[in-house]
């Protein structure tokens, strides 16, 4: 008995469907990227070891004194605008009063640095890559690629920095901090193909695949940071309440703090509530 004619397997005309249908709606993408032409690494190590550095600097003994900064020995310095603005700030943390105009203040702070810069070194466990020149003509060389055991690779950042300072009108020498150094670290490793496992000044402990892992004998507790005041990457009010805003009020700040004898500078946590803030939101 002969089948009708018309009548197929359903599944065929289904899966035609599907692939036509496939077929139109098939296409792909492409994502246009870019580097910097200084990678984030390096420029993260290099800020960190600054930040190091200038917290330790102890700027206390010119507290409430009319301070300019003179940053012109810092020309040519790595990441020079951060360096200043740093310094700066550590000024004003230390309770000083920062003059723009050179005239107008009584004690001059002076800058420098012997070093601000990274190097880097490694190691391998295994055959480093090679290449091997041709021997015979018509047969072209060949590259052996790189078949490693055990690998690492250390980054390092330095950050050394000096300051002193003295009075502008009589020329006397104040006081000066001595150099201080700071270094910041990133050290990479791999074993048997598997890696990186990062640690360092940038990481918590042991980091892979951008997670934390815990590695007996290697994540110990970090030493307290050896800070002058309060730490330049950290968060800090010098005054509560309301601020000074017009030439009235700044003239009653500025005949205030003329008044008071000089002391060390205030810090309040960030988190901090003046008393009027407090009573604002308890009504």
């Amino acid at each position: 008995m002969s089948k009708p004619q018309g009548q197929g397997k359903p599944g065929g005309a289904r899966t035609r469907t599907v692939l036509a249908l496939s077929l139109l709606i098939a296409g792909c993408g492409t994502m246009r990227t870019t580097d910097t032409t200084r990678t984030a690494t390096e420029q993260l190590l290099i800020s960190h070891s600054i930040d190091d550095s200038v917290s330790r600097l102890d700027f206390r003994m010119l507290a409430g004194r009319r301070v300019y900064f003179d940053a012109q020995y810092l020309d040519g310095v790595v990441d020079k605008g951060y360096l200043i603005s740093s310094l700066r700030q550590q000024l004003l943390a230390g309770g000083c009063l920062l003059q723009e105009d050179r005239k107008k203040a009584t004690y001059v702070v002076e800058a420098r640095a012997g070093s601000v810069g990274t190097d880097n070194n490694g190691m391998l466990i295994g055959v480093p890559q090679m290449s091997i020149p041709a021997v015979m003509p018509g047969i072209p060389g060949m590259m052996i690629p790189e078949i490693a055991l055990a690998k690492k690779s250390n980054r390092r950042a330095v950050a050394k920095v000096a300051v002193f300072a003295y009075n502008r009108i009589s020329g006397e020498p104040i006081w000066q901090s001595g150099t201080v150094e700071a270094a910041s670290s990133q050290r990479n490793s791999w074993l048997c193909g598997a890696g990186p496992f990062q640690r360092g000044s940038l990481h918590r402990g042991t980091e892979f695949d951008d997670r934390h892992i815990v590695v007996p004998g290697l994540d110990r507790p970090g030493r307290e940071p050896n800070l002058a005041v309060v730490g330049a990457t950290d968060p800090a009010i010098w005054k509560s309440g309301p601020l000074p805003d017009g030439d009235e009020d700044a003239a009653k700040t500025k005949t205030a703090k003329k008044d008071a004898p000089p002391g060390k500078s205030k810090i309040i946590p960030a988190s901090h509530q003046s008393s009027a803030e407090a009573d604002e939101k308890s009504e």
